[in-house]
C-alpha cells in the first residue's frame, strides 16, 4: 500500500489493477474530497511502469434495484478501454477479468466493493473486461474511459461463465440481466477475438 497526501493505493493480485482510496476531509457541514487528481493518479500508474491513459468519456448509470447484473463488457481493439470506476450512491461488487492473452495472469479476475460510504476507485486498464452486482437499491455508478464507446467493438462474456468462476455475492439470489448480457459468449467462445 502506497500512501500519499490525498489518496492511497491499494494493490491487487494482478498488478495492473489497482483501487484508490481518496482522503475524506470532514467536519460539521459535511465533507470533501478530489475524486480525480491527474498528477497523483498518473504518478501512481509511472512509479509502478504503467501508461498513462488520456481520459476522453464519463459515463453515468443508475440501477433502480439490488441484484442488477451489468456485464462482462469490453471493447475490442483499436477501441479497447480503461476505466476509472465509482459509486456516487449505494453499492456495487465490481469485476475485472484479464483478457490479455500474452499475461501472466490471463482469465484471472478481481472483486472490490465500490460504495458511495467508501469512496473506492478502481483502476482498470484496457485489456480487460469489467462487470458490476448492485448491492443496493437506487445505485448509481460512474466511470471515466480511456476511449468512446464503439458499438461494432463491443463485446461481452457470459457473467457466471464457469470457467471464470467470479463470485458475485449472489447468496442464492438471481441476478437481473440485460438480454445481450444473458446470451453472451463463454470465455472459451470470446477467447478467439482478444
Amino acid at each position: 500500500m502506497v500512501k500519499s497526501e490525498i489518496m492511497k493505493v491499494i494493490e491487487t493480485k494482478i498488478p495492473e489493477l489497482l483501487i484508490f482510496q481518496p482522503r475524506i476531509f470532514s467536519d460539521e457541514r459535511g465533507w470533501f474530497m478530489e475524486s480525480f487528481n491527474e498528477q497523483t493518479f498518473n504518478k501512481e500508474l509511472t512509479d509502478r511502469g504503467f501508461p498513462i491513459p488520456y481520459f476522453v468519456q464519463d459515463n453515468h448509470s443508475f440501477s433502480k434495484i439490488k441484484g442488477v447484473l451489468r456485464g462482462l463488457h469490453y471493447q475490442l481493439n483499436p477501441y479497447a478501454q480503461g476505466k476509472l470506476v465509482r459509486v456516487t450512491q449505494g453499492c456495487v461488487w465490481d469485476v475485472a477479468v484479464d483478457i490479455r492473452k500474452d499475461s501472466s495472469t490471463f482469465g484471472q479476475w478481481v472483486g472490490v466493493e465500490l460504495s458511495a460510504s467508501n469512496h473506492r476507485q478502481f483502476w482498470i486498464p484496457a485489456g480487460f473486461a469489467h462487470g458490476f452486482i448492485t448491492l443496493e437499491n437506487e445505485t448509481q455508478f460512474l466511470y471515466k474511459t480511456t476511449n468512446h464507446y464503439n458499438k461494432e467493438y463491443e463485446r461481452s462474456i457470459m457473467w457466471n461463465d464457469e470457467m471464470l468462476a467470479i463470485d458475485w455475492c449472489l447468496n442464492g439470489n438471481t441476478p437481473l440481466v440485460s438480454e445481450k448480457d444473458a446470451i453472451a459468449p463463454t470465455f472459451l467462445e470470446a477467447i478467439s477475438e482478444f
